[in-house]
This record gives C-alpha cells, structure tokens and sequence, in this order.
C-alpha cells in the first residue's frame, strides 16, 4: 500500500481530513461548554420564577428546582439590587468563576481546554445575561462534574465522526486518483515496456488516446514522439552499419585492386610513349589518392583502434618522416612548401605509428586545402614543451574551414576539409590522440589559415 500512488493518496487524505478534524475540534468543544454552561444559567433562571411568583417556597420544593437546574444557588441582579433568589449548601470553596457575558474566542478555548485536562470535580461561579432582559445578570453556583463527563463524551463522537469522514473521503479519493491517474499511468508504463522489448518495431509506438486529463494526453504524445524518433535513430543505425560493413569490404577489395593496378601503371611509366609519358604521373597521383581513401575507410571502420603502444619518440625525426611522405604528394605545378620548427632533441611519449598516421591526416589534408588555392601556400609544424604537456601544431596558409566542416568538424562524411571530402582524416586523428589521453582541437580558421593543435600529456618516459 505505501509504495503504491493511490495507497499513499489514501494515507495523505486520511491524515490531512484528520488535521482539519482536530483543527475544528478545539473550538467545537469551546463552543460546546459555552452552550452547556448558558443552558444551566437558562435552566437556573426558569427555577428562579416560581419564588418570583411567591415571596416565600417550600424548602423541598426550592431544593428540587436548584436540582433540575443542576446548580447550588441563583443570583439576579435587578436595577442595581443583588439578590439571592435560590439557595442550599455549596459543598466546596467556589473554583473559579467564569463570565459568559462578552467572552473572546481565546478565552473560550483556553477555559475548555483547562476543564478537559483537569479531573478534579470544582465549585464554579458562572455569570451571564438573563433571558428576555429579565434582569441585568444571573449568577449561578454549579459543580464541573457533569460538564467535564459531557464534553468528553461530545469530543469522542466528533472524533468518531471525523474518522467516518476520513475513511468515506480517502476512499472515494482513493478510487478517484485510480480511475483518473493510477490506471493511465500504469497503462503507458506498460505500452513503455511493450516497445522497449523490440524498439525497432513501429507498431509498438503508443498512440495517443486523446482522452482523460490534459497531462496524461501530454505525456503520451511527448512519449509517441520520442518513440518515433528512436525507432528512425535505430533503423538509420542499423542501415548504416550494413552499409558501414559493405563498404569497408568493398574498400578491401577495392584496395587490392588499386594496388597492383598501381604496379602496372609503375611500369606504363617507363614507356618512351610521349603521351603515356604526360598522363602516367596523373594515372599514378589518381590511383594513390584512391588507395589512400580506402585505407582511410577502413581504418575508420574498425570497431575501435588498439590502445597505444607508449614509447619514447623522437617526434623531429617523426615529423620530417611525414613532412617527406607528403612533400612527395605535391606535383610540380603546385607551389606549395613545408617548414618544422620542432626540437632536434624533444621526446614524447607517444605511440609511434599512431602519431606518424595523426600528423599525416592534418598534414595531408592541409595539402590537399592548398592545392586547391591557386597561390598555394605553407604548411608547417612547430612543436614546444608545457609543464604539463608537448603541444604540436599544424598551420596552414590556405583559405580556412568552410562553415560546414567547423560545424561537423570531427564527425565521419560530414565534417570534410574540403570539398568531395569524407572527414575521414579528421575523424581519425581526433580518436588516435583521444587514446593518448590528449586532444586535438581546431585553434583558428579563417582568410589568413588555418591552425590545429594537439596536445598530449606528459608522462614518465621509457
């Protein structure tokens, strides 16, 4: 019951109908000893007639008026004049006495509740105003015995009454909160479960009912939606996966392909033919290029690179073996040139493979960015020593990032350095120095180039 919404609802209702219970219990038992003590002084005043009708009673008839009254003696105030009406033995010393002429709310209540927490039976004076202007007050004598017993008894049957009330009220709440919250809730928790057991399936998405409180029609639309969002997310992934899985092996292929058509070209290279002579070296340059994007393809399509293998490395004799690889890469039309600013005696700990292929992807697409500007340009590398880390940055003086690849600037086929591009080589780079624990970020772009940086964490060196 207490882990369930509608059982604790019940709980909540019956405590808080019980607090507005007790709230009006304390004045209706005020208000109660007021009508109690007013009824005495009523009953007292009646009594009071017969001996304003004769001079002079009987002592027995006197003794049973004061004893239907419920009082031990009677006083009425007549223009000024005090008098005795009725009277017999007080058995105790008078208490306390109480005016019920003008009371405040306050007094009432501090007054009943003195009574209920005191057992002892008092002698009590109780001034009032009598009936029908009969006089300027009556004053009454009477034990608390009776008054004590009644408002006792008057309290047990508002609280019986309360908890009556309690129990209707929670109950029908109880029911309420069931038909209106409790079964729509439970309802679209099983339509959530039905579709987390097969996601992919679009006939498990909830439709919205349209009915019932504004909130729950809210909900099960927002959660309709998002259900349709991730069945297209999942389908588009697995889409891609078979297709990420057909092409790396049509890149394999491919690949094997290319390369022993790159073995006959070497040789069509040595023909004497003048014009097998002038297109060779583009058949070459077209061949190497597209050997070089299936290789990227397929580096990107393993699941996930092995971690580094850290070693020292000489990272000058790294960076001219990339600067070398790619000084190759440029035709001889292309005015494009290369400069390092690196240490001769700086070390890093680094994969060596990992590193050669990050440096190479920034550096390779920084020449193909200045092929492309008919100025060409410089490409450089400097390096430098932190306290905390060997920071390495790549420059170039080409026309900048277009818009498109700084906004998706390491994610695959979408954030290409230029354009045909598959930002393959960025994306690469990006996870081959994440695995080294550093970074690579895009520090500037724009007319004037473009600058990376990578940044790899010290170590103790090997």
């Amino acid at each position: 019951m207490l882990n369930t919404l509608s059982g604790r609802f019940l709980i909540l209702t019956v405590i808080f109908v019980m607090i507005a219970e007790v709230l009006i219990f304390v004045p209706s038992v005020a208000r109660y000893r007021e009508s109690f003590l007013l009824a005495r002084l009523e009953r007292a005043q009646i009594a009071s007639l017969s001996l304003l009708a004769a001079d002079m009673i009987e002592p027995d008839l006197e003794r049973e008026l004061l004893k239907n009254a419920g009082v031990y003696n009677v006083v009425l105030r007549r223009d000024e004049a005090r008098e005795l009406v009725l009277s017999s033995p007080i058995p105790a010393p008078v208490h306390a006495t109480f005016d019920l002429r003008a009371p405040s709310a306050a007094v009432l209540i501090r007054d009943a509740m003195a009574r209920l927490a005191d057992p002892e039976e008092r002698v009590i004076r109780v001034i009032g105003a009598p009936l029908r202007d009969a006089g300027l007050l009556i004053e009454v004598t009477m034990t608390t015995a009776g008054l004590r017993a009644a408002m006792i008894d008057y309290g047990l049957r508002i609280l019986a009454l309360s908890a009556v009330i309690s129990a209707v009220t929670g109950g029908l709440l109880f029911l309420a909160v069931r038909a209106i919250l409790v079964k729509p809730i439970s309802r679209l928790v099983g339509h959530m479960r039905h579709y987390a057991a097969a996601p992919e399936d679009a006939t498990r998405i909830v439709e919205p009912s349209g009915r019932g409180v504004r909130e729950m029609r809210e909900a099960e639309a927002a959660l309709a939606r998002m259900q349709t969002d991730l069945t297209q997310a999942l389908r588009q992934r697995a889409r891609l996966a078979q297709l990420g899985s057909a092409v790396a092996k049509v890149s394999h292929d491919l690949r094997n392909i290319l390369t022993s058509a790159q073995l006959f070209v070497d040789r069509i290279e040595a023909s004497e033919d003048p014009q097998v002579t002038r297109l060779a070296p583009k058949l070459v340059n077209s061949i190497r290029r597209a050997i070089g994007l299936t290789e990227n393809v397929l580096a990107f399509g393993r699941a996930e690179e092995p971690p580094p293998t850290l070693a020292r490395v000489a990272l000058a004799e790294l960076v001219s073996d990339v600067v070398e690889s790619e000084r190759l890469a440029v035709e001889d039309t292309q005015d494009i040139s290369f400069s390092e600013d690196v240490p001769a005696t700086m070390a890093v700990r680094a994969d060596p493979e990992q590193l050669y292929r990050a440096l190479a992807n920034l550096l390779r697409n920084a020449r193909q960015a200045l092929a492309g500007h008919p100025e060409g340009g410089e490409i450089g590398i400097a390096a430098r020593e932190e306290d905390a880390a060997w920071v390495i940055e790549v420059t170039d003086t080409g026309p900048g990032l277009p818009e498109k690849a700084r906004e998706h600037l390491f994610t695959p086929f979408q954030g290409g350095a230029r354009k045909g591009g598959s930002g393959l080589g960025l994306a690469i780079a990006a996870e081959l120095v994440r695995g080294h624990g550093g970074s690579l970020e895009l520090e500037h772009t724009g007319a004037d180039g473009t600058r990376f940086t990578i940044r790899l964490p010290k170590g103790e060196l090997d």
